[in-house]
């Protein structure tokens, strides 16, 4: 019988940047650590109050906590402070270039053995990040080497991330009349056959306007499913009512269901028991393909529009395989949903174009969620790499 792998730790750094995203993504990296490979997990977190919102478990006035196998703490400005006899664990994962403090780095250099150091980086289909995926950077001064780890699309990178069961808990929902009933049942909530339905998590967006409208008088009803978010704004503007968890507003062949923020595991779910998935950032971004449906992401805003080049790389490795006429479709509305000036205005002309080509919308996104599916996902990946390192 073989001899199992030894016991590992690892320190996990976030900084929140985008609210949920940042935190979005340690957090299921650090449940899968601790659950399917066996890692003592600490992860470390700035703003506690904003992952209370994708984990209710999580007492924000808290600076040390235990939930779902994951040692939580709170990040504080002033590392130095009560940490002077910390050590840090045989993997130290640094998300996002966080920036680890300055004491956490010198105790890194004074173990017997310095640990693995990762620097996750952003998912991007950029060519250039199959080039940088693993690449060592010595440390100017000490005896310490960080490794790039970038998540993405091909096997030259790091993978995606995705739990081991997440395919198989995906699957029997979508077989499963009782359980979509039973989710859709704790809003209160029983769709109609025949409405497109669509879930809509977005950063702030001018062109919500000109989607609202465009569904409103469209041939196809349309119920829209909000989770709290910063689009509510929006939403309120265009229907002339506040919002609140429960409401349900009506215009024309439009209707709006008003979501409470939702848990990840719920959130999942919404993307699986919806048509059509409207997402931001990274992890829902991630969470919508595993979705398999056909989804229209919200990068997030840059500087001088460099992340519409980041889009663009997407979305040539994405329409690779789809019929002319459904990649057009979908090019027109994720560029003018993300305010490219190419792209013109999301109207009514290009949602019916996109509605047309929705059956190969569909078909698609099931076969390249299979595609991805049958590769070693991130977390699997990075496990193996530092293992080979310690």
């Amino acid at each position: 019988m073989p001899t199992p792998p030894p016991t590992l730790s690892a320190d996990v750094f976030c900084r929140v940047v985008d609210n949920y995203g940042d935190i979005g993504v340690c957090w299921r990296l650090s449940r899968q650590l601790a659950s399917e490979h066996g890692f003592a997990v600490r992860l470390w977190v700035d703003k506690l109050n904003s992952f209370a919102h994708i984990c209710p478990q999580i007492d924000s006035r808290l600076s040390v906590q235990w939930v779902g196998g994951v040692e939580v703490r709170n990040w504080p400005a002033n590392f130095a402070a009560g940490f002077a006899n910390l050590i840090p664990a045989d993997v130290v994962i640094e998300t996002f270039a966080c920036h680890l403090p300055e004491p956490f780095i010198a105790a890194m250099a004074a173990r017997d053995k310095p640990p693995v150091w990762i620097n996750l980086d952003y998912l991007s289909a950029e060519a250039w990040v199959a080039g940088c995926h693993g690449l060592p950077s010595p440390h100017p001064r000490l005896p310490l080497v960080k490794t790039f780890f970038f998540p993405g699309f091909s096997e030259a990178t790091g993978g995606l991330l995705r739990e081991r069961d997440l395919v198989s808990e995906r699957d029997a929902l979508l077989t499963s009349p009782v359980q979509q009933a039973t989710f859709w049942q704790t809003f209160a909530f029983s769709p109609a056959p025949d409405a497109l339905l669509v879930s809509l998590f977005s950063y702030p967006n001018p062109a919500l306007a000109d989607l609202f409208a465009a569904w409103t008088k469209g041939a196809q009803r349309v119920c829209c499913l909000v989770p709290e978010s910063a689009v509510w704004p929006a939403v309120e503007a265009f229907f002339g009512e506040a919002l609140q968890a429960g409401a349900v507003l009506r215009r024309g062949a439009l209707e709006i269901r008003v979501l409470p923020f939702l848990a990840q595991a719920d959130y999942d779910r919404l993307l699986w028991a919806c048509d059509l998935n409207f997402v931001r950032g990274e992890d829902s971004f991630v969470r919508a393909q595993w979705a398999a449906k056909p989804f229209v992401w919200h990068i997030y805003p840059q500087g001088e529009d460099a992340h519409l080049l980041k889009l663009a790389a997407f979305l040539d490795l994405y329409c690779d395989g789809l019929p002319p006429a459904a990649a057009q479709a979908l090019r027109q509305v994720v560029m003018a949903w993300n305010g490219a000036m190419s792209a013109g205005r999301m109207g009514a002309d290009s949602w019916a174009r996109f509605c047309a080509v929705l059956p190969d919308l569909r078909r698609h996104a099931m076969n390249w969620a299979a595609r991805h599916a049958s590769r070693e996902d991130l977390c699997s990946n990075l496990v193996r790499f530092c293992r080979s390192k310690l």
